[in-house]
């Protein structure tokens, strides 16, 4: 039976179990946080993005939570900066076209702050910079797609946390934390 692991991953941590960057100044990765062989993330969250990372030992299973074509629906909690307006918003519902070709439609709606952890390191606030967070649901997983349409309507993202993929989601998981899902 194929194994699924949800982990909450840090800010900084890269998505990897190995960091092929400077060995004389490596970065912190899955091996981390978790010592399991055989398990491999099903996607990927940017060094600068934090929540649920998925890992599975079924190779059929990563390809289905990970490429697009299965459109699995993730949600994101995004904190951008200024207040988006109804265009913005509209635009990002109705897919916006980056360099890489259009977006498919997204959910999105505005948000009270949520009860998350600390960020460590904090995000920086700019007392003359309003901010706003969003819920952004999208079935897609292109590089950096969430910071690149927020940044294409006008309201860089802040902070990007992954809620949920799929049927799962960081409900009472830690940063750092993993446990078994059942499939």
């Amino acid at each position: 039976m194929a194994r699924l692991i949800l982990f909450n991953k840090p800010f900084g941590v890269l998505s990897q179990f190995t960091d092929p960057g400077n060995a004389d100044s490596p970065r912190a990765t899955l091996s981390d946080y978790i010592d399991m062989p055989g398990v491999y993330p099903a996607g990927r969250l940017d060094r600068d993005s934090e929540g649920l990372l998925l890992l599975t030992d079924d190779g059929r299973l990563q390809a289905q939570l990970a490429q697009p074509r299965f459109k699995t629906e993730k949600t994101y909690l995004v904190q951008v900066e200024r207040v988006p307006d109804a265009a913005a918003l509209d635009a990002l519902r109705a897919g916006v076209r980056l360099k890489d070709g259009p977006t498919r439609p997204a959910r999105v709606r505005r948000i009270d702050a949520p009860d998350l952890w600390p960020r460590d390191p904090p995000v920086r606030e700019r007392k003359s910079v309003a901010d706003c967070w969003l819920e952004i649901v999208i079935s897609e997983g292109r590089n950096r797609q969430v910071r690149r349409m927020t940044s294409h309507v006008g309201h860089p993202t802040l902070r990007l946390v992954r809620w949920r993929a799929g049927d799962w989601s960081l409900d009472g998981l830690a940063p750092g934390t993993w446990r078994d899902a059942k499939l």
